[in-house]
């Protein structure tokens, strides 16, 4: 079965998310924007072997440490979609307006698409590629735990920006009505900041989706 652990980093807070097969150990680590030292502790003291970063878009909160920790243990970098290639050439940039340490831009070992699966030991996730807040964003979902980790498309009583290059906010709400909500109710979902909320809930009263 899946587990995670979300750890939140860097100073905005971002809902960093280590997954792992509880049969194999095996585990993956989704959108290290930093603390790595932070992130590794957690490894460590969970006893996994960590095998991938996933990743879900490349904004400097979500990727800043992507790089760094795919060189440091030899990690293949899955994802973002293609969309986010700009994103991922401006790493460097995007550190600097941020005020972030520096960030390396990065090529993934493997680009995701819409309808992708990844895997981690006995564990596998569908793929849902999401734009609106980024073009290349996608969605992680695991159906037998009722999990899915949805980086920057929706939060609990809100949603992604889309007032960055490239958003598109009739993108983003078309996102989260045909691919978020077609994974049922009863699906928790990690968002890449704040609290955990269900689709179901956010249906009933989120104020930018809810289908009252």
């Amino acid at each position: 079965m899946l587990r995670y652990l979300t750890v939140p980093v860097t100073a905005f807070a971002q809902n960093c998310s280590i997954v792992w097969c509880d049969e194999t150990m095996d585990a993956a680590v989704i959108d290290p924007g930093g603390d790595l030292d932070r992130l590794l502790a957690e490894v460590k003291r969970l006893g996994l072997n960590l095998k991938a970063i996933w990743q879900t878009h490349a904004h400097i909160d979500h990727a800043g440490g992507t790089a760094e920790l795919a060189r440091q243990l030899d990690l293949p970098i899955i994802g973002p979609h293609p969309g986010d290639q700009f994103w991922i050439t401006g790493l460097p940039q995007q550190g600097a307006m941020f005020g972030f340490p520096p960030a390396e831009a990065f090529t993934p070992t493997r680009w995701l698409a819409d309808g992708d699966t990844v895997q981690i030991g006995r564990c596998t996730l569908n793929v849902r590629h999401c734009p609106g807040h980024t073009p290349g964003h996608v969605v992680f979902h695991s159906p037998e735990a009722k999990r899915a980790f949805v980086g920057d498309v929706l939060f609990a009583g809100s949603i992604g920006r889309t007032d960055f290059p490239q958003g598109n906010h009739q993108q983003l709400l078309d996102s989260i009505r045909e691919r978020l909500w077609p994974m049922g109710d009863e699906t928790v979902f990690i968002p890449g900041h704040g609290p955990e909320s269900t689709f179901g809930e956010e249906r009933r009263s989120n104020p930018y989706v809810s289908e009252r």
